[in-house]
């Protein structure tokens, strides 16, 4: 199934390929604040509809992680590993959070 999804002004738009039965909350010290639902998926699934929009990226701790935002809401769209993609589920259009089963990772001590 496609799912598609933005940040809050639109800037960041992209879809991706997936069947969405669970999401993950991580308890680290950045996915804790932002509040993200995410679901990981191989970067070959992820696709940005407009490469060239203005995102930000920030990258703490061993810096295996890109974490990407819009520039101009701020809006926390998704992270980038090494071949992967973590998506913020709540930057979904038409999708039911409920529908998920929520699992916690404890991102704090990985």
């Amino acid at each position: 199934m496609t799912h598609r999804g933005s940040c809050h002004c639109g800037q960041i738009a992209f879809e991706f390929e997936g069947d969405l039965k669970n999401a993950v909350s991580c308890n680290c010290s950045i996915c804790s604040r932002k509040g993200a639902l995410l679901w990981a998926a191989d970067a070959a699934q992820f696709r940005l509809l407009d490469p060239q929009a203005a995102m930000g990226a920030y990258a703490f701790n061993k810096r295996e992680l890109q974490h990407r935002f819009c520039t101009t809401c701020g809006i926390h769209t998704h992270a980038e590993g090494d071949g992967w993609i973590a998506v913020n589920l709540r930057c979904l259009e038409e999708f039911d959070l409920a529908s998920v089963e929520v699992v916690n990772f404890d991102g704090r001590s990985a």
